[in-house]
C-alpha cells in the first residue's frame, strides 16, 4: 500500500507526467483544458520536475484529432484572401501551427530531463500561450463557418521535433529558433494582406500572436545558449552548423530582423543566416 501511495502521489505532482498527459490528449478542447490546468498547477507549486519520473518514451505521434488530414507541404493549396473561404484557410493554417506548438512545448517539458526549473516554466508558459492562441483562432474559424480539421495541413513542425528528439541542443536550435521563428518573418506580410481585404478581427489575433511569439523564440535562444555553455560549445557556430545539417537548402528568408533581434539573435547570426538562405 505504501508503494502504491508513493506512485500515486508522484503522478499527481510530477510535471513530466502531467506534460505527457497534455501531449497525449487528442481532443483539442481537452488539450487546452489540461494545458491551462497544468500551467496553473506548476505556477502554484503543485507540480515540479521529478528526478524519479519514468524515462521519456521514444518520440511518436502526439495527441491530435483525426482531422486535419496531413499531407506533404507542397500539396497544401494556397488560396487567395478575397473570399471568406480563403481567409478561413489562412486562419486554419495558423491554427494548425499553434496546435503543433502546444505539443512541441509539452514535449520539451516531457522529454528533456535534468534542466533548471526555469526551463520547465518557460516551456509550460509557452504551451499555455499557444493554447490561448489556438482558442482565439478556433473562434475566428467558427465565425468564418469552419472548424479545425476542415482543411488539409502539413506536419513539418512535428517532423523536426522527431529529428531532434535525441538532444536538447538540437531541439532548442531548430524548432524555436528556425521553424517557429519563421512566424516572426511571415506574419507581418499576412497582416498587410489581410488589411487589404479589411479583415480586422483576424489581424487583431495575428498581432497578439506575433507579439507573444517573440518571447517564445527568445526562450529558444536562451535555452539553446544555456545548452551550449553547459557543453562547452560556441553557440553561434553550433547554431549555424545545426542549421546547415538539418535544413540544407530548405532555409528560407528574408528574416524579420527587428523581431529576431528582440528574440535574442545577434547581427552576426542574422547576416550569416541570410547568406545561408541565399546560397
Amino acid at each position: 500500500m505504501a508503494a502504491s501511495y508513493v506512485a500515486m502521489h508522484s503522478v499527481m505532482t510530477d510535471l513530466h507526467t502531467a506534460a505527457k498527459r497534455c501531449l497525449d490528449a487528442t481532443d483539442p478542447a481537452e488539450k487546452l483544458r489540461l494545458t491551462q490546468a497544468t500551467w496553473e498547477a506548476l505556477q502554484s507549486g503543485e507540480l515540479h520536475p521529478d528526478s524519479t519520473s519514468l524515462a521519456p518514451e521514444p518520440i511518436g505521434t502526439p495527441g491530435r484529432p483525426a482531422l486535419p488530414q496531413l499531407v506533404p507541404q507542397r500539396q497544401v493549396p494556397h488560396r487567395g484572401l478575397g473570399t471568406p473561404e480563403g481567409r478561413a484557410a489562412l486562419v486554419h493554417a495558423v491554427a494548425h501551427i499553434e496546435f503543433n506548438a502546444i505539443n512541441l512545448a509539452w514535449d520539451a517539458v516531457y522529454r528533456f530531463r535534468g534542466m533548471p526549473l526555469d526551463y520547465y516554466r518557460d516551456w509550460a508558459s509557452c504551451a499555455n500561450d499557444e493554447a490561448r492562441h489556438f482558442a482565439l483562432l478556433s473562434d475566428r474559424l467558427a465565425e468564418l463557418g469552419h472548424v479545425y480539421g476542415d482543411f488539409d495541413a502539413h506536419n513539418g513542425l512535428w517532423e523536426m521535433a522527431e529529428k531532434t528528439a535525441h538532444h536538447d541542443t538540437a531541439r532548442m536550435a531548430l524548432v524555436p529558433r528556425v521553424l517557429e521563428a519563421r512566424g516572426l518573418d511571415v506574419t507581418p506580410s499576412m497582416i498587410e494582406r489581410l488589411r487589404g481585404v479589411g479583415d480586422e478581427p483576424t489581424i487583431a489575433i495575428l498581432e497578439v500572436i506575433l507579439r507573444e511569439e517573440v518571447a517564445h523564440v527568445a526562450a529558444g535562444t536562451r535555452w539553446f545558449r544555456w545548452c551550449c555553455e553547459r557543453d562547452g560549445l560556441d553557440s553561434r557556430e553550433t547554431f549555424l552548423d545545426l542549421v546547415r545539417d538539418y535544413m540544407g537548402r530548405n532555409l528560407r528568408g528574408p528574416f524579420n530582423r527587428p523581431a529576431r533581434l528582440q528574440a535574442g539573435f545577434d547581427d552576426v547570426e542574422l547576416d550569416r543566416l541570410t547568406a545561408l538562405a541565399l546560397a
